[in-house]
């Protein structure tokens, strides 16, 4: 098999690359000019320098390909240009799948989010069949991700095999950005986490997940979304287990989400607008904290053979890869030096 993966030079799709590498594919691996290729140091993979907002330039790379494996997406909270946004994640998405069609690829899986489900403010656990639109979506991140699903959903029902997948919030080794929740997993460790807010998130070991972007291809129903979760915590639970691994202290002060409003508010309009850095927080971030974000996986379990696992190691590894890459110190050495 031959498949064009995109948005492997990423997290979630450097793991994606390894595993289709692993099962014996041919890769063709779509990188952009920016993008480093640390994460994808020693596989055998052919690189293909394009753009997903110049898609027909990709043609020629998806041309002999048996799958399209499209993970790429702009994933930012803040972004200064939301245009940026819609025309990556969902005009790159409308002609990428035009293209893949038009070029004779047979299977096509799309990584869409769990930021696309209808999740609500109490707590409720949601599955694939929770009633959602677009107006329940905060923010251009979640509106354009609903937007480019809605557009795989649209060319499955005109016949193309395109299964969506929809990853909760993956954790483990090679975050090099970091995601937005890796940000987490980094300050906690830099000691820079001294409250939290009431919410909740769904934590999924990414290997598991790029396990499932393989299995799909021969068991995924065309048109289908697929939750592909592990557990559900809140951000208190978190940050607890990760005090548990590294002995650092967990914060114990919570915050009301007024407070934490108000400093999203500040940090936007400082240092975004003004000084034309990445927010530390965002209005919309704590926005979409108000719902907490637990989901089910039972759909992906049955028909994909999915399983649920507890999130332990996958954190470790994560603490463990931030520690080794240089963006935190070694808590076992702080603990030594601080009992010394």
């Amino acid at each position: 098999m031959r498949a064009f993966i995109t948005g492997a030079t990423g997290f979630v799709g450097s793991h994606v690359a390894r595993t289709y590498a692993a099962q014996g594919a041919t890769l063709r691996l779509l990188t952009r000019q920016t993008s480093s290729t640390k994460l994808l140091a020693n596989l055998d993979a052919e690189l293909v320098t394009g753009d997903l907002r110049q898609p027909e330039k990709l043609r020629s790379a998806l041309a002999g390909c048996d799958a399209l494996v499209h993970v790429a997406a702009d994933y930012r909270l803040w972004v200064r240009d939301p245009k940026e946004m819609y025309a990556s994640n969902v005009k790159g998405t409308r002609e990428l799948l035009r293209i893949a069609r038009e070029v004779g690829v047979k299977r096509v899986v799309y990584t869409s989010s769990v930021a696309t489900m209808g999740f609500k403010a109490d707590g409720t656990i949601v599955d694939e069949a929770t009633p959602v639109g677009l107006a329940d979506m905060i923010g251009h991140y979640k509106r354009s991700k609903f937007m480019a699903e809605q557009v795989a959903i649209e060319a499955a029902r005109a016949g193309q095999h395109v299964i969506i997948l929809n990853p909760t919030t993956p954790i483990g080794a090679g975050d090099v950005k970091p995601t937005p929740t890796g940000r987490i997993i980094v300050d906690f460790l830099n000691k820079k986490f001294p409250a939290y807010v009431d919410t909740g998130l769904n934590l999924v070991d990414v290997a598991e997940i790029a396990q499932m972007h393989f299995a799909a291809l021969e068991r995924g129903t065309p048109g289908e979304r697929y939750i592909l979760g592990g557990e559900n915590l809140t951000l208190k639970q978190i940050l607890d287990r990760m005090s548990s691994i590294t002995g650092l202290p967990s914060p114990t002060m919570k915050v009301p989400h007024a407070v934490a409003m108000a400093f999203a508010f500040f940090e936007e309009n400082i240092t975004g607008r003004l000084l034309g850095k990445e927010p530390r927080a965002t209005v919309e971030a704590v926005k979409m904290g108000k719902k907490t974000m637990f989901a089910a996986s039972s759909k992906a379990e049955r028909d994909l053979g999915f399983r649920v696992f507890p999130v332990y190691h996958a954190m470790r590894s994560a603490i463990d890869w931030f520690v080794a890459n240089g963006y935190a110190p070694d808590p076992q050495k702080i603990e030594h030096l601080t009992k010394a």
